[in-house]
């Protein structure tokens, strides 16, 4: 965010989560569940997988998240992507996922991979279309219990950590 006037720095800002967050993470994402662009997450979940987030504040409200889940040594997910709906298109969900990108570099992932709706965004950023079979760990441990399982519409795609974070 360097690249920000000092005043707008201020107001905008990544970080991890608070529990205090978990009612705005909710929010956004079963905001998007009802548009049908992803599943409904109950707060039980989120609370339980709050490391998992980013949250992206503006003004000192939560508009934006983004997890990123470690399946393995060598894949990650980034999921659970959801901005406040009147500031789609203003560049928050790929901040989020840059952020959630620089994590997994962070912490050694070599590869991260997104189930999705929204092809042409995650494409935008480096991502590359894949199989679902390349994804067993995630068919096989949350792909099964997932209503849609029997009609998923979702594309896989998959990002190489060996490209530069910074420049996609």
């Amino acid at each position: 965010m360097s690249r920000l006037d000092p005043d707008k720095q201020a107001r905008l800002m990544i970080r991890k989560p608070l529990v205090s967050d978990v009612e705005a993470i909710r929010e956004l994402i079963n905001d998007s569940a009802e548009l049908g662009k992803m599943l409904f997450r109950p707060a039980a979940e989120l609370y339980e997988h709050l490391r998992d987030f980013h949250v992206y504040e503006q003004d000192g409200r939560v508009v934006g998240c983004c997890a990123l889940h470690v399946y393995w040594k060598d894949l990650a997910e980034v999921k659970s992507l959801a901005v406040e709906s009147q500031l789609r298109g203003k560049g928050i969900g790929k901040t989020l996922v840059r952020a959630a990108l620089e994590e997994a570099g962070r912490l050694g992932v070599g590869r991260v991979f997104a189930l999705t709706l929204e092809t042409k965004f995650f494409e935008n950023l480096g991502f590359e279309r894949v199989d679902f079979d390349a994804l067993p760990l995630k068919v096989w441990t949350d792909c099964v219990k997932c209503p849609r399982k029997d009609c998923c519409d979702e594309t896989a795609l998959i990002y190489s950590l060996s490209q530069d974070v910074s420049t996609t």
